[in-house]
């Protein structure tokens, strides 16, 4: 046989699939005559053949980031360019000093950034290696050998493969039913639906169903078998699954994130200050000094004095010490470890209801007889009929609201009845039949069938009437969110002769039992726990609204009656009503992929900071869309890469973990930019105004670089701080116009210390001489400001009061340092090296008054930031 194969596609011609497909579209008999193959399966020449031309049915490769590429990405964020731009600039004033600390700081964070993500990478590999990869085949080793089942690698599978399933196997292509018994398929992690879906070989009369996973004789790559058997033709592999259009979603480039808005709003802030900065102190120089171009190194080395240096540094330290303790600790793996600040920035986290808030499993509330009467009995009728349909039928397991029934009642008991027959259900009757014989009961059968309530019902003795009040009250209990089977029994004559489905008529009705969801246990404490930390959870489910709202309810949340919507009201919605309709909607139900990322998208356009949590191939889009998406070990590879957080588990108690880290970090970081760029602020308007008062530079270009050196250095320590608890009850988001007037504010507040330094230095001191005088005046100012510095990290520090620490921490520690190094260097042997000199004594008796009344100011500023911030509540939470 050629490797031509008719009727299939080359690799990676999936423009021209229609809805229904090409290969797997009519009977079964025209498929496999499309296919070119057979029942037999293929022989192990033509498998290679194919295997050569269509290649290993393997998802299109994704390449870890190689180390330079890592490299240049840490390069592409906005303030590293500024950073760099002002290595060149000192470059081209000869400040050769500020160039090579500037670069070396470049250097630190982006080889820190990309190490972080280089082990994530790893990680995520590491994960990619644990999904099972065998499938069993049909396979002949000639043309006139007899077919044997094997075990092969799923990257062996051909279009025109013959394939067995069983419970529990993972559907390894996309696949044309053949013979199927009893078959049910988990197709959430393709649609979102919860319950198993029923799939049979028949084939289809009139037109295909227009969803194409409505279609019951096709089965996906994605899906798994939940119970039953099957034997089904390979239809696409590879790149031409319908798995595949989903993995190539993943491929392209994201909106920006949270982090990344954030980020570049501050850093034209601080561009803005930058580029306005020089030009003024030339100018003022110029016109008021007659200073020229000598002033541009002191011009410069103000613009550097503005710029947090060590931003990159702390950032990427802050968040790699969270991702590595996230993984250490839960097994939390953050790919980009931007991500880690976005989830504690996440304000809503949009979450499906399957696997997270219930366990994927049915179990039973009880069974009402048939006034709708709590009745233990129709269970145990029900149980019967599980338990002998299970071993009479030869089935490998029960289904899953079998076990739940099952899980109800006493096995012993259910032995004290012999089972005589069963006829398993099937997707045609919906009903399952059990034939035992009752205890006490010689001579007779009793009949226990056990199925969908219209099925049952039409098998029953009833009049039209009971039959309609039956069917309502099963109707209300479905609205309710719970699942109902019908239970029924008919006494028969003892015989020999087998039971068919024409048995089942006249039966006696028993009454109804009524199941819902098992909660995840942890689902109900890491709500509330969310919900203390300022996070609002949106539900976006493709279950039935009923179903999704009975799960919440069981679990506390709190459902107004306009806070459930099925998502194809949305369809009609602009963007703007859609973001003010999920504004106050907590359940989305009937979500289709396209549903859950335009939600997504909308909270996220609204001014949300958005987390979704998804682990199926439907889940991709809104994975993308929100600022950062969150999937779980077990979820399908296309989620897992186009996810930024993979957990170990789906388990809300993880985001919660995985929250606080980011919050944690972020708060940090927060504090640092707080911190440093109002004491910058403060010192460059000082040194604007001081540079039009004296008649020379209030301090000496070296001067100005090597206090930054020494504040910078010190400000490392905010990475290994320990916020306060109050501050993870927050979101901890960057708001770039919050921190302009957070820094104006308070950096007029630094300058108005300083000024009253230039006055005490001014009218107190006096030197031997001008040049004298001028040394006194850089030394006094040079200590005043690391002094003040040191204060500034104490007192503004997030959530903490001074002295609360016992001990102090890194940060009480650094403070204290900065604050030795500000009163020792200008008398140490180090000081006239940089142009300072010994002060007297009564310098530092004024100083104290200054810093007094400074100390005194800041904490009066910071109570009334407080206050108006949180409306008088708590001030150690802000």
């Amino acid at each position: 046989m050629s490797g031509v194969i008719p009727g299939t596609r080359a690799p990676g011609d999936t423009a021209t699939r229609t809805a229904a497909g090409t290969s797997d579209a009519g009977t079964a008999l025209q498929v496999l005559r499309r296919l070119d193959t057979g029942p037999r399966g293929l022989t192990e020449d033509e498998a290679a053949l194919r295997l050569a031309r269509f290649g290993g049915n393997t998802l299109p490769a994704r390449e870890d980031a190689s180390w330079p590429r890592l490299l240049l990405r840490g390069l592409r964020d906005p303030f590293t360019a500024v950073l760099l731009c002002l290595a060149v600039v000192s470059a081209a004033v000869f400040a050769w000093s500020t160039a090579c600390v500037i670069l070396v700081l470049v250097v630190i964070s982006t080889v820190l950034r990309a190490s972080g993500e280089r082990r994530a990478d790893r990680s995520m590999a590491h994960l990619r290696g644990l999904v099972a990869t065998t499938s069993t085949v049909l396979r002949r080793a000639a043309g006139d050998a007899a077919p044997e089942p094997r075990e092969i690698p799923v990257e062996d599978l051909v279009p025109g493969d013959i394939v067995q399933l069983g419970a529990g196997d993972l559907v390894p292509a996309d696949v044309r039913l053949l013979r199927a018994r009893g078959l049910t398929v988990h197709q959430s992690a393709l649609t979102g639906e919860s319950a198993p879906v029923a799939k049979h070989a028949a084939d289809v009369a009139g037109p295909a169903p227009a969803a194409v996973f409505e279609q019951s004789q096709l089965c996906f790559q994605g899906s798994s078998v939940a119970a039953g058997s099957g034997t089904a033709v390979v239809v696409e592999t590879g790149g031409r699954a319908r798995l595949a259009a989903a993995y190539d979603r993943t491929v392209g480039r994201r909106e920006a994130s949270a982090f990344d808005r954030s980020v570049h709003g501050i850093s034209w802030i601080l561009i803005r200050f930058m580029l306005l900065t020089p030009p003024l102190v030339l100018m003022a120089n110029a016109a008021l000094r007659d200073r020229g171009l000598e002033t541009l190194p002191f011009a410069v080395a103000v613009a550097v004095g503005l710029t947090p240096e060590m931003l990159p540094v702390v950032v990427t330290i802050c968040l790699a010490r969270g991702a590595s303790l996230l993984a250490r600790s839960h097994g939390v793996i953050v790919k980009r470890l931007p991500a880690l600040h976005d989830l504690g920035a996440v304000d809503v986290l949009c979450l499906d209801k399957t696997g997270t808030l219930t366990q994927d499993r049915p179990v039973v509330e009880r069974g009402l007889d048939a006034v709708g009467d709590a009745d233990p009995e129709v269970v145990r009728w029900a149980a019967v009929n599980a338990w002998w349909t299970l071993q009479l039928a030869e089935l490998p397991e029960p289904d899953a609201l079998d076990e739940a029934v099952l899980d109800e009642v006493d096995e012993d008991g259910l032995m004290a009845y012999d089972g005589v027959a069963a006829l398993p259900f099937d997707p045609v009757r919906r009903l399952s039949t059990a034939v035992v014989r009752t205890p006490g009961r010689l001579g007779s059968h009793t009949l226990v069938v056990k199925g969908a309530v219209e099925a049952v019902l039409e098998r029953c003795a009833l009049e039209p009437e009971e039959e309609r009040r039956l069917t309502d009250l099963a109707d209300r209990a479905a609205r309710d969110g719970l699942r109902v089977l019908a239970v029924a029994t008919a006494e028969r004559p003892a015989r020999l002769r087998d039971y068919t489905p024409a048995d089942e008529r006249g039966l006696d009705f028993r009454g109804f039992v009524t199941l819902r969801d098992a909660l995840a246990p942890t689902a109900a404490p890491a709500l509330a726990a969310l919900a203390a930390h300022g996070v609002t959870v949106k539900i976006l489910t493709g279950d039935h609204p009923g179903t999704a709202a009975r799960a919440c309810r069981d679990l506390g949340v709190p459902l107004r009656a306009d806070a459930v919507v099925t998502a194809d009201r949305t369809d009609s919605l602009t963007d703007t009503e859609l973001a003010e309709l999920a504004r106050r909607t907590t359940l989305f139900a009937r979500c289709t992929p396209e549903h859950k990322a335009r939600i997504s998208a909308a909270l996220r356009n609204g001014g949300h900071t958005v987390g979704f949590l998804g682990d199926g191939v439907n889940d991709v889009s809104a994975l993308w869309a929100a600022d950062v998406g969150i999937a779980p070990r077990g979820a399908t590879d296309v989620a897992r890469e186009a996810a930024d957080v993979v957990l170990a588990e789906k388990d809300l108690t993880a985001i919660g973990h995985a929250i606080s880290a980011g919050r944690h970090s972020g708060g940090n970081i927060a504090t640092y930019l707080r911190i440093t760029l109002s004491s910058n602020v403060g010192n460059v308007i000082a040194m604007l105004a001081a540079g039009l008062l004296l008649p020379f530079l209030p301090m000496l270009p070296a001067q100005v670089l090597v206090q930054n050196l020494c504040f910078d250095t010190v400000q490392l320590a905010f990475a290994y701080d320990r916020p306060h608890p109050a501050l993870l009850r927050r979101p901890a988001a960057l708001d770039p116009r919050a921190l302009l007037r957070f820094i104006t504010g308070f950096g007029v507040l630094n300058a108005a210390a300083d000024l009253a330094t230039f006055v005490v230095l001014g009218l107190a001191l006096h030197g031997a001489g001008p040049a004298e005088d001028e040394a006194v005046f850089h030394s006094g100012w040079f200590t005043e400001n690391l002094i003040t510095q040191s204060l500034v990290m104490l007192l503004l520090r997030t959530g903490r009061r001074l002295f609360e620490d016992r001990p102090p921490g890194p940060v009480g520690w650094t403070a204290a340092a900065l604050a030795v190094i500000g009163l020792a260097l200008p008398s140490s042997p180090i000081g006239p090296l940089l142009g300072l000199t010994t002060l007297p004594l009564e310098y530092y008796l004024l100083l104290t008054v200054v810093l007094a009344l400074y100390a005194a100011g800041l904490v009066l500023a910071r109570k009334h930031h407080e206050r108006n911030l949180l409306g008088g509540d708590n001030p150690s939470e802000a």
